[in-house]
This record gives C-alpha cells, sequence and structure tokens, in this order.
C-alpha cells in the first residue's frame, strides 16, 4: 500500500518536473528563435531559408492544394478567431462559469494582437509578393501565425488542465500544435508572408501565451489570498 501511494507520488513529481522543463525550454527557445531573426531583419540581410521555403510550397502548388490551403488560413483569420473567442469566453462564464478562464481568453487575444502590431512598425518589413491572394500591411512577424500560436496555444493550455486522460491529453495537444504549424505553411504558401515571419510569429505568439497565462495565474492566486480572509473575518448575521 505504501509503495503503491510512494510510485504514484514519484510518477506525479516526474510529470510535472517534465512538464516544467518543457515549458521553460519553450519559454527560452521562443526568446532565441525572435532574437535571432528579429537581428538579420534588422541588419537586412538576405535569408536563403525563405526562398527555400517557397520554393517547397511552390512544388506542392494545385488547385485543390489552394482550396485547401484558404481554408486552413480561415482559421486564424479575425473573422474565424474573433466569434471563436466570444464563444470560449460565452462559455466560461454562462456555462462552466469560471472566471478565470474567461479573463485568460480576452488577455491573450488582445495582448498578441498589440504585440504584433508593435513588432510590425518597430521591424517595418515589407510583405512579399503574392500572385493568390492580396494581402496588407507589413510582414514581420506574421499576424496569422502569432494569433494561431497565441489562440490555440490557450486551448492546448486548457486541455492540459481540463482533460483528465493523458493518452487523450497528449493526442490532442499533437493535433493542436500541426494545426498552428499548418496555418503556419499556409501563409509561406499563399506568399503572403516569408518563412521566417511565420517562425517569428510562432515564437512571439507560444511566449505571450506563457507569459500571459503565468500573469494571470499569480493574479488569481494573489487575490483568492486576499479575498479567502476577508470572507472569513465577516462576522454572521444573526435574525
Amino acid at each position: 500500500m505504501i509503495r503503491n501511494i510512494y510510485k504514484r507520488l514519484a510518477a506525479g513529481l516526474a510529470l510535472f518536473t517534465f512538464e516544467l522543463l518543457f515549458i521553460w525550454l519553450l519559454f527560452l527557445a521562443c526568446i532565441v528563435v525572435f532574437l535571432y531573426i528579429g537581428a538579420e531583419i534588422l541588419q537586412g540581410d538576405t535569408i536563403g531559408f525563405d526562398e527555400a521555403a517557397f520554393s517547397f510550397a511552390a512544388s506542392l502548388g494545385s488547385p485543390a492544394m489552394n482550396i485547401f490551403i484558404k481554408i486552413i488560413t480561415f482559421f486564424a483569420s479575425q473573422q474565424f478567431l474573433i466569434p471563436a473567442g466570444l464563444l470560449l469566453i460565452a462559455y466560461f462564464l454562462f456555462v462552466r462559469r469560471h472566471r478565470w478562464y474567461s479573463l485568460k481568453v480576452p488577455v491573450v487575444a488582445l495582448g498578441s494582437i498589440s504585440l504584433n502590431l508593435i513588432l510590425k512598425y518597430f521591424f517595418d518589413r515589407e510583405r512579399p509578393m503574392s500572385p493568390l491572394v492580396h494581402a496588407s500591411g507589413l510582414s514581420f512577424p506574421s499576424g496569422h501565425s502569432m494569433m494561431a500560436a497565441s489562440f490555440y496555444g490557450l486551448i492546448i493550455y486548457l486541455v492540459w488542465q481540463n482533460v483528465k486522460n493523458v493518452a487523450l491529453r497528449y493526442i490532442l495537444t499533437v493535433l493542436l500544435l500541426l494545426f498552428v504549424f499548418l496555418i503556419g505553411f499556409s501563409r509561406i504558401y499563399l506568399r503572403v508572408h516569408y518563412a521566417t515571419d511565420v517562425l517569428a510569429g510562432f515564437a512571439a505568439g507560444f511566449l505571450w501565451v506563457i507569459v500571459g497565462i503565468s500573469m494571470l495565474r499569480r493574479i488569481e492566486r494573489y487575490s483568492r489570498k486576499e479575498i479567502t480572509p476577508v470572507l472569513q473575518d465577516e462576522p454572521v448575521q444573526k435574525n
């Protein structure tokens, strides 16, 4: 009996350590990737990786692929993410009734949009010319990629917090990550962003999710510490 309890505690501790280490490695990787690519962009260097990615995407071109890619890229557009975000907020407000989850959605979304606009104007990189679709605005980092990483990164966080089945949790996480990367590839295929725009968008988006959720969790823990003693000290009213 004691041995079984010890094994469960050891397994739980190992999983927690792995998850914490993974988050820290992802956090550091996002910073390194973004800073490296950003430095290359500011120096005005020509990055061969961008042309290689365009060539690979062009080799996959077909009318059916064009339709498929346009459907995929829609799932990181404002037309989809705004109503999806509002539905998610409404679910946590009125169905699940989890106030802090309902706050995480607008914080991650609005923060990601604001940060993307600031970064675009700071780096001031022109978009590549696209023969498939019209796109306006600046190029670096990719807004679709950054929003996909932040929004679906938040969904991954919710999956890890709420899905108890370990196998299902990992399957959903892998599928969501593949979907995010497919959205990023769609921007390269449509030739509205360079591959380095997409990678930087991923890095900034995942970075913002980690930072935003960490801040909100700290605020949540602090508010509970402040509110709980007040509630306990309230005098009981007698009729």
